[in-house]
């Protein structure tokens, strides 16, 4: 028995050896080793796996350089991995502690891409719309002549029509509820702040709409007339007929 446990001892020893050898081997790699195999790891699509490494990178303090390329390649990794709320962070931190480096502009581009990732239906939290215009506006300002621009500005116009049509879907359930005034001072609203979107003929639509429900109906017959006039191939103008119908 003796034998048999002085063997066991031997062997746990013996592992907690090699354990400490393994642990100091990872201890010693360069981060010019560790920047590698995270490389490796992201090329294969194992993001997790990489940013660990390039987490090391950072920890290891040895080439600041590497470390600021680390720093970047971690954002990314987030991004490609789904992880939109890390990777927003981790770009925002990437410009906070390097705002003159070469790739910040691809990070503040990111870092709203980040946000616009997270964007979902209408009618959900509509912060992610507002983050996303917010930086790329941001973008547009800080690099006019940006290697993005071409993809800003459309995601600006993509940002501004899903705010709109935010706006259409809570008028529309005021409408829906009998809160007319609410829906007329909405529809209003809107009408001011988006002026050059494609969807002003819905917003004209229900904005009359509301009106006549709220018993103006002069103010209701105006805004059809706008609808017409300004819109005349819309396909909203049958309904406007309609309801011109119904309350005159």
């Amino acid at each position: 028995m003796k034998k048999v446990s002085g063997l066991i001892t031997s062997l746990i020893l013996a592992s907690a050896l090699m354990q400490g050898c393994a642990t100091n081997q990872q201890l010693n790699k360069s981060s010019d080793t560790l920047y590698k195999e995270g490389e490796s790891f992201y090329q294969r699509g194992r993001y997790e796996e990489a940013i660990a490494q390039w987490k090391k990178v950072k920890e290891s303090y040895q080439s600041p350089e590497l470390i600021t390329q680390a720093e970047l390649q971690i954002a990314d990794a987030y991004f490609l991995n789904g992880d939109y709320i890390e990777a927003a962070t981790a770009y925002e931190d990437f410009r906070k502690l390097h705002p003159s480096h070469d790739k910040a502009g691809f990070a503040l581009f990111r870092q709203a891409m980040s946000y616009y990732k997270q964007i979902n239906s209408i009618d959900t939290d509509q912060t992610p719309v507002k983050n996303a215009l917010t930086i790329f506006e941001s973008y547009l300002k800080l690099y006019p002549t940006g290697e993005q621009l071409g993809e800003v500005q459309e995601k600006i116009r993509d940002c501004r029509d899903k705010q709109l049509q935010y706006e259409i879907y809570v008028g529309r359930f005021y409408l829906k509820t009998g809160a007319y005034k609410s829906a007329i001072g909405r529809f209003e609203e809107a009408l001011k702040a988006y002026p050059d979107l494609a969807r002003r003929d819905e917003v004209l639509y229900y904005l009359g709409r509301s009106y006549l429900e709220d018993g103006q109906k002069s103010k209701g017959r105006e805004v059809f007339g706008k609808l017409s006039s300004e819109f005349p191939g819309s396909a909203f103008i049958t309904d406007a007929n309609k309801a011109m119908d119904s309350f005159f």
